[in-house]
């Protein structure tokens, strides 16, 4: 997860320096970057809640009563 997260921002920050050939950052940009990183953290947790849903309900089932 950190790993995907690492990427994300290596990227966002890549693509900024080829767009953008200004020194420094505004607030806005810094606004936009975190946007992006937490709509991506959003969609990853979401998918992943199903999945550990799932998991719990199948460890829950083998567990004796």
């Amino acid at each position: 997860m950190l790993e995907l997260f690492t990427n994300l921002q290596t990227l966002a920050v890549s693509l900024r320096e080829r767009l953008v050939k200004e020194d420094g950052q505004t607030m806005a940009e810094y606004g936009v970057v975190l946007g992006v990183i937490t709509v991506a953290l959003v969609l990853i947790f979401g998918n992943l809640a199903g999945a550990i849903e799932g998991t719990i309900n199948k460890v829950i089932g083998v567990l004796p009563k």
